[in-house]
């Protein structure tokens, strides 16, 4: 590497051979990304430098060669964690395509896979994820490319996932913030006070605020500007304008949006469409 770190620069693609998938590969040195979750597998590989995260509650370093999984709906973060700053490849995996191939490595349908909390360490599994993310991204022979890329997840799954246990029975507090996120999420549209919130659970404000965070790991405001988010993927990926995506999730104006998307996506959403 000929500069003294690395730049801000990334670049997100598609593969029609992945419906409804995205992949990026980036380079970061200022950029921090704030608390915020994917509605898919986020699988990276670290291909230099490192990247440190907080994700469940704890503090990680993923470093060169290493396979940070992150599962669906997780709140996490990302910054730099050496001086030069760190560069990697990542899938964005719909949660449908892994469990029909985890259906297809067990021979049942089985429910969603979980990946360990703790950062994957499997040199041959980074291997064929850099191989598949590359012949995929240069647009290789499709029968090549699918290959590569099941190859990759299914090894990721085969040696790393455990079955997800399911939905357990929920505690009055867990109830409480199933609640206010359904109240949050309703009409993305709507104005919602959190002395409303806090009244639909029966708590105080501070109470509800402190539970939600805790539970959460983001604030309700900023829980709920997450959705909206998530929720515009499909109107930019159909190639609507950010303005118009801005208005329709609920977010005040455009660089309101804009400045929320790239704190969670790295890009702002006109480059990420």
């Amino acid at each position: 590497m000929n500069a003294a770190h690395f730049r801000d620069a990334a670049r997100y693609w598609r593969s029609p051979l992945v419906p409804d998938a995205d992949m990026v590969t980036a380079e970061y040195y200022d950029h921090e990304f704030t608390p915020h979750w994917h509605d898919a597998y986020t699988v990276p590989v670290i291909e230099a430098g490192a990247e440190c995260f907080d994700y469940r509650g704890a503090h990680h370093v993923a470093e060169t060669g290493s396979v940070p999984v992150i599962n669906p709906g997780e709140v996490h973060t990302g910054a730099r964690a050496v001086d030069v700053g760190w560069r990697y490849r990542v899938f964005y995996l719909p949660v449908p395509f892994v469990e029909d191939l985890a259906h297809d490595l067990c021979g049942q349908r089985a429910t969603a896979p979980r990946f360990p909390d703790h950062i994957i360490r499997d040199a041959d599994l980074a291997r064929r994820l850099v191989h598949a993310h590359c012949v995929l991204e240069r647009g290789a022979d499709p029968l090549e490319a699918e290959l590569a890329l099941v190859d990759a997840v299914t090894t990721l799954i085969g040696r790393h996932a455990r079955e997800h246990a399911g939905a357990p029975s929920l505690a009055a507090d867990a109830r409480r913030v199933e609640t206010m996120k359904s109240r949050l999420a309703d009409d993305l549209l709507e104005p919602v006070t959190l002395a409303e919130l806090a009244r639909t659970v029966g708590l105080s404000t501070f109470h509800a605020a402190r539970l939600f965070a805790r539970t959460t790991g983001l604030a309700p405001h900023a829980w709920r500007n997450q959705m909206r988010i998530v929720r515009a993927l499909p109107a930019l990926r159909s190639g609507a304008s950010v303005t118009d995506v801005a208005a329709a999730s609920g977010f005040t104006d455009q660089s309101h949006f804009t400045r929320h998307f790239k704190r969670a996506f790295g890009v702002p959403p006109g480059r990420w469409r």
